[in-house]
C-alpha cells in the first residue's frame, strides 16, 4: 500500500553501491511521490526498476537553470516530489542547495531522509580521528589550486575529508606529501561494493601503491588532523638503522621520510650521526 504524502520536497538518500542499503522509509517515500527529480534519469531509472517503482523522472543536475527550478517548485507546491542524486545523500557535493533554499523561502515543506553517505562511511573505516571532521568536497583539478586549498586547511584541528576521482588520485597524494608532510592519509574506494578497500599510510607510500595499482571507482581521501602523535626518536633511529644496513645515508633518509612523513634533511643529518 502506497504511503499518502503531503505536497512538498522529499530529499531521499540512495545507495552508493550496494542496493541493499536503501532504507525502508526511502522506498515508502519513492512510492508515495508524484515525481522524482534526479541527476541522471538512466541511473535513477535502474534503481526504481530494481525497487519495482514507476514514477515520472525529471532531470535536475548541475546544469539546471532557473526555468527548470521554477517548474519543480511549482510542482512540489501542489504535489509530493522526491530529490535524489545518482548515489548517496543529495546536496553533499551534488546539486540541490538552491532548490531546497528556494522551497523553504516560499513556505514549501522540505523533508530530508537519512541514508548512505560516502564521506561518513569512509571516515568510520579510515582509522583516523572521527570526533571532529571537515568535509571539503572535491579537491581542485589544477595543481596550484589544489595546493592552495591544502595550505588553507592545513591548521584545521580536524580530519579532512575530500572526494576525489581515480585519474587525479596520484596528483592529489603527491600534493599532500609536499604540503602536509607527516600527516596520516587514508584512501577509501569502492565503498559498499565487492572490491571495497581502505588503506591508511603516509601520502607518498599511498602514491607509490596506486601508481603500481591504478585505482578504479569513486574515492574518498582523508587526512588526519595536525599535531597527531608521530614516530618517537627511538622509532626513527630503528628505522634509519634498518635502512642503513643496505643503503647510503641519503637513501636511508629518503626511505624513512616516505614511511613517516618526517623532514628528509633532518633524517639525513641523523643518519650521518648513526653511520
Amino acid at each position: 500500500m502506497e504511503q499518502i504524502l503531503s505536497s512538498g520536497l522529499y530529499i531521499v538518500a540512495t545507495p552508493i553501491g550496494n542496493l541493499g542499503d536503501i532504507t525502508l522509509r526511502a522506498v515508502d517515500v519513492l512510492r508515495g511521490v508524484t515525481a522524482v527529480a534526479c541527476e541522471d534519469t538512466r541511473v535513477t531509472g535502474k534503481l526504481l526498476h530494481h525497487l519495482g517503482i514507476k514514477r515520472r523522472l525529471i532531470r535536475y543536475d548541475d546544469h539546471a537553470g532557473e526555468a527548470e527550478r521554477e517548474r519543480l517548485l511549482a510542482l512540489m507546491a501542489a504535489e509530493p516530489v522526491a530529490l535524489v542524486s545518482d548515489a548517496g545523500t543529495p546536496l553533499v557535493s551534488d546539486p540541490g542547495y538552491r532548490l531546497v533554499r528556494e522551497a523553504q523561502d516560499r513556505g514549501i515543506a522540505v523533508t530530508s531522509l537519512p541514508g548512505p553517505s560516502a564521506a561518513v562511511l569512509a571516515l568510520t573505516l579510515s582509522g583516523l580521528p572521527s570526533d571532529r571532521f571537515l568535509f571539503a568536497g572535491f579537491l581542485p583539478s589544477k595543481d596550484l589550486a589544489r595546493r592552495k586549498v591544502l595550505r588553507e586547511l592545513a591548521q584545521v584541528p580536524a580530519t579532512l575529508v575530500f572526494y576525489e576521482t581515480a585519474p587525479r588520485l596520484g596528483a592529489a597524494l603527491a600534493a599532500l606529501g609536499d604540503e602536509l608532510p607527516g600527516r596520516e592519509v587514508a584512501v577509501a574506494r569502492e565503498l559498499t561494493k565487492k572490491f571495497e578497500e581502505c588503506r591508511r599510510a603516509p601520502a607518498l607510500d599511498l602514491a607509490a601503491h596506486y601508481s603500481a595499482h591504478p585505482p578504479k571507482g569513486e574515492i574518498v581521501l582523508l587526512i588526519g588532523p595536525p599535531g597527531e602523535p608521530g614516530p618517537q626518536d627511538a622509532d626513527i633511529d630503528t628505522l634509519l638503522r634498518a635502512e642503513l644496513a643496505t643503503a647510503k645515508p641519503s637513501q636511508a633518509a629518503a626511505a624513512v621520510a616516505r614511511q613517516t612523513g618526517q623532514d628528509r634533511k633532518a633524517l639525513y643529518a641523523r643518519a650521518l650521526e648513526l653511520k
